[in-house]
């Protein structure tokens, strides 16, 4: 089973590169982060239409043009679920959380606030989302929580910690929320079989910060021990951020048995 995390930053600006790279690679779950549209564009024939052509279901939680998170199988599609339970007033109602049983997995998708800054509501707001995401989240379930979870768990997740100190995607709260979730029972097994310096998923778009691969590892998959025992191989598809329009953000690839 094969299985992607991939925050696109518009579905629609990248929809051919994702059409392209699903045949090419032939994942059988897919997870998306950064659509920027609705439930109703998605899932028409011009989006929509191309995936299910593919032989996916598919699931997406949009509401506008920004944040979304969607859900391809190939494996089957059961027990969706948009958004966190419970009632969800502003702004926990953004379109961050996506979850499924396809197979014999429980799959998430999910989005992270960006923070901002340290000094801004954003911040605290990111802080408590953590804290809402870990209550919906069960760790005794064969699963896998993947997506742009927006932290740099260590400094060497980051290509100059120096640079980045004092900043939102690294400060102590951030990797405490992230790390809590490990401390349920989840692996981070792209650390597990990507042991190396210089692992990164996100670079940003500056000119020269990709070719000197100046970024940061914010895109996770976390699983349960059951899974994780499974995984045979982790990999970051660098490739896919180069070229005409990329992303930001490269596919993060999970190989199991």
């Amino acid at each position: 089973m094969r299985i992607v995390s991939w925050n696109v930053n518009s579905i629609r600006s990248r929809h051919q590169r994702v059409v392209d790279w699903l045949g090419h690679h032939e994942p059988d779950i897919v997870l998306l982060q950064e659509t920027k549209c609705t439930d109703e564009v998605f899932n028409g024939p011009d989006l929509g239409g191309k995936y299910r052509d593919l032989g996916y279901e598919i699931a997406h939680h949009g509401v506008d043009h920004w944040n979304g998170v969607a859900i391809l199988s190939r494996v089957g599609l059961d027990e969706v679920e948009r958004g966190f339970d419970g009632t969800n007033r502003p702004p926990f109602d953004e379109a961050r959380y996506i979850s499924a049983r396809c197979g014999d997995v429980t799959v998430v998708s999910a989005y992270a606030p960006n923070g901002r800054e340290l000094e801004d509501p954003h911040y605290l707001f990111k802080l408590v989302w953590f804290e809402r995401l870990r209550a919906n989240i069960d760790a005794t379930k064969s699963l896998i929580l993947a997506g742009d979870l927006n932290v740099a768990l260590t400094d060497r997740d980051v290509y100059d910690p120096q640079r980045w100190k004092n900043r939102t995607h690294v400060s102590p709260q951030e990797r405490a929320g992230v790390a809590a979730l490990v401390d349920m029972g989840l692996e981070d097994v792209t650390r597990t079989h990507l042991p190396h310096d210089g692992v990164f998923s996100w670079w940003s778009y500056r000119p020269g910060q990709f070719e000197k691969n100046h970024g940061l590892r914010l895109d996770l998959a976390l699983c349960s021990s059951d899974i994780a025992e499974r995984v045979h191989s982790v990999w970051i598809d660098v490739i896919e951020r180069a070229g005409e329009r990329p992303s930001d953000h490269a596919p993060l690839v999970l190989d199991l048995s």
